[in-house]
């Protein structure tokens, strides 16, 4: 039937994906921001420590195909609510944790050399 192929079949994440969801749970370990899930502040180990937990749930599932699709599962919005994630890092507007996590992977794309897939 016409070809489509479904997101949760369309393979394993690409090590070079793999590589962008290591850098970008790197970063988020290492920030100094706050994290807002679901109306209440939450620490860097805290947020880290959830996105994690997704992360993994969501690749044994086989969800994750690409540093977007972990951005958009597991990083932007809880599963549970619908609700944006948010990041508040000093001296910066508070932002929506998708608009964080995806200038940091345009910005590690570039310093590695690679091109959206």
């Amino acid at each position: 039937m016409g070809g489509l192929v479904s997101p949760a079949r369309a393979g394993p994440p690409t090590p070079a994906a793999l590589a962008e969801i290591a850098h970008l749970m790197q970063v988020i370990r290492a920030s100094d921001c706050q994290f807002n899930r679901n109306g209440a502040w939450h620490s860097t180990p805290d947020a880290h420590q959830h996105i994690d937990q997704k992360l993994q749930y969501l690749r044994s599932a086989e969800k994750i195909t690409s540093a977007e699709s972990f951005i958009e599962l597991a990083a932007a919005q809880s599963s549970t609510t619908g609700k944006l994630y948010m990041v508040q890092c000093p001296g910066r507007p508070l932002q929506p944790a998708r608009a964080w996590l995806m200038l940091e992977l345009t910005r590690y794309r570039a310093s590695v050399g690679t091109r959206p897939p």
